[in-house]
């Protein structure tokens, strides 16, 4: 495909990375300059050219912008019918994505994650799961989303990531002070929690966890006495 990209941070970087080596010609945003040299250096595939240029040269189009910015940067430039959009601006709906790229399609939205580079990662969407499949779908997982509000749900639930990796280093440091070696007890930690929920769901592997008087089941329940599942759910209900 003929692929460009607006807004070119962290995870559309990320994003360009992914599909880089699946023969597209992609077209990144000028004004992200250090992404953007890293990019061209990297990938014989990757050109850069300025914004009204990236749409003209391109049929798929991704937006990473931040969403108080999209407005005024989209509104200067001039899409075609036929183009269809991908945004991965999480506070603009697919409807209002819509107005500012007409006439081109606002086909879906996207929640891409770091791990994209790379592959094996989820991508929550909502939208047109087809063509996100043949762009994304060979290696990560497709997650399609009914409505805004599902949408609005997952994208408050994958916090749950920043809090989940912050609590895996905290034990590695208090490991770390009883005289373990810190890193491989981070390492070890990473590939305990990984691979057990890829092989468990959350309520069957808390269950085989639960043996009476077992270190889990411990401290579990001083962490729910101490409030985590309250304390969990009052920050869920206030992102959402």
């Amino acid at each position: 495909m003929k692929i460009g990209v607006i807004g070119l941070g962290t995870i559309a970087t990320a994003v360009v990375r992914g599909i880089a080596q699946d023969g597209h010609q992609i077209t990144v945003s000028k004004r992200s300059a250090q992404h953007a040299t890293a990019l061209t250096a990297a990938y014989d595939c990757v050109t850069v050219a300025e914004n009204q240029q990236v749409l003209d040269q391109s049929d798929v189009i991704f937006l990473g912008l931040m969403a108080g910015a999209a407005p005024d940067i989209l509104n200067s430039l001039k899409f075609r019918s036929g183009q269809r959009v991908i945004s991965f601006m999480a506070d603009v709906s697919l409807a209002e994505v819509a107005v500012m790229v007409a006439p081109a399609t606002a086909s879906a939205i996207m929640m891409p994650f770091p791990g994209i580079a790379t592959g094996g990662t989820p991508i929550m969407m909502l939208g047109d799961a087809a063509l996100v499949g043949s762009i994304f779908g060979a290696r990560n997982t497709l997650y399609p989303l009914r409505d805004d509000a599902e949408l609005q749900a997952y994208i408050c639930a994958q916090a749950v990531l920043s809090p989940v990796a912050q609590m895996v280093s905290g034990v590695a440091n208090w490991a770390a002070e009883k005289g373990a070696d810190r890193a491989q007890s981070e390492a070890f930690l990473r590939q305990l929690i990984a691979s057990s929920l890829a092989a468990s769901d959350s309520d069957s592997l808390v269950q085989a966890l639960s043996t009476p008087g077992g270190y889990n089941l411990r401290l579990r329940e001083h962490m729910q006495v101490s409030g985590l599942e309250e304390a969990l759910k009052r920050g869920l209900d206030d992102l959402a």
